[in-house]
């Protein structure tokens, strides 16, 4: 990897004068003092050629802001855009309930298609910025408005799935071990070249390769998951108030939990999808083996501010645990 580009990107990105690094305190002296600033690209060099580019570049994320983790009810209600004109509004989430991916947008089309919600994909997606309340995608208007018939009231079967992602010709994103399915730890957003075939064609495929086959769910509605209780080792702590998801790999991070209904100053934190143990989807509880004590004492979470990579470090150091990243 070429250094100059991480210089940029420290430059960039600036970290924290209380970091342990010394040449995160000579940035932040450069991005205030422009006199400083050969001096301190100097210092940069000599650190990444001595401590190693690896190095010093994980150590500015974890002091950087995670500009791409954002809450999933930052989604709701931007515009999804097709090549053509507007499908409608988001409306919800879908996530898979075993890897947390986020799997389709749930849009509401409104007037527009005699009021019929539709899934759309991030396999679709050409541009995705949540924060600019647009999603351009890659279709078509007709295409959105010919796609399988499917019931957002309800969990998504796989067969319901097969359907879908036969009908628009994307691949399925079980098949492997990566998020994305064989070899894709993300979506590879664009277009994706692969022969559509009709609702009826792919209904019939579907239909044969499921014959006695069970109904196989596997995806959740955000807004159905938003107050599960969470049951701690040793009792009940809060309840689900919220999801913060990474919009790069579009993969849900944390749970917010709101503890205020079990002691008094209770406050809101964040539980790691990564340390939940089980899901009841029938008893509406997620369970994990953190104490309450744990939980209770873990750092609060604000949602007017930004998530920052320093936050999430320090969430997991309480905890034991080790990071995603």
């Amino acid at each position: 990897m070429a250094i100059a580009p991480v210089v940029a990107f420290v430059v960039t990105n600036g970290m924290s004068m209380d970091a342990p690094l010394e040449s995160a305190k000579i940035v932040k002296r450069g991005l205030c003092n422009p006199r400083h600033r050969l001096g301190m690209l100097v210092q940069i060099y000599r650190r990444l050629s001595s401590e190693g580019v690896s190095t010093i570049l994980r150590r500015a994320c974890l002091l950087g802001v995670s500009k791409m983790l954002r809450t999933v009810e930052s989604v709701y209600g931007c515009t999804v855009a097709a090549r053509d004109g507007d499908i409608g509004s988001v409306d919800q989430v879908y996530f898979d309930d075993e890897a947390w991916g986020v799997r389709y947008l749930v849009v509401d089309t409104g007037n527009w298609f005699n009021k019929r919600r539709v899934l759309i994909s991030p396999y679709s997606f050409k541009q995705a910025n949540p924060a600019s309340g647009i999603i351009e995608v890659d279709l078509t208007q007709q295409q959105v408005k010919d796609s399988p018939n499917i019931d957002t009231d309800k969990p998504v079967s796989r067969q319901h799935e097969a359907e879908y992602l036969g009908y628009y010709g994307y691949p399925t994103y079980w098949a492997g071990a990566y998020l994305w399915g064989v070899g894709a730890a993300y979506p590879p957003f664009g277009p994706i070249e692969s022969t559509r075939g009709t609702v009826s064609e792919v209904r019939d495929r579907r239909d044969m390769e499921a014959d006695n086959r069970p109904a196989d769910v596997h995806l959740r509605s955000s807004k159905a998951v938003r107050g599960y209780h969470i049951e701690a080792a040793d009792g009940r702590i809060g309840h689900v108030s919220g999801f913060i998801f990474d919009d790069e790999a579009w993969v849900i991070r944390y749970l917010c939990i709101d503890t205020s209904n079990w002691w008094p100053g209770g406050k809101e934190v964040l539980l790691a999808t990564q340390w939940i143990e089980l899901v009841d989807w029938v008893g509406s509880t997620v369970s994990t083996r953190l104490t309450r004590d744990a939980i209770k004492n873990s750092p609060e979470y604000d949602e007017s501010v930004p998530l920052s990579r320093r936050y999430e470090a320090k969430l997991h150091k309480h905890y034991g645990k080790g990071g995603y990243w």
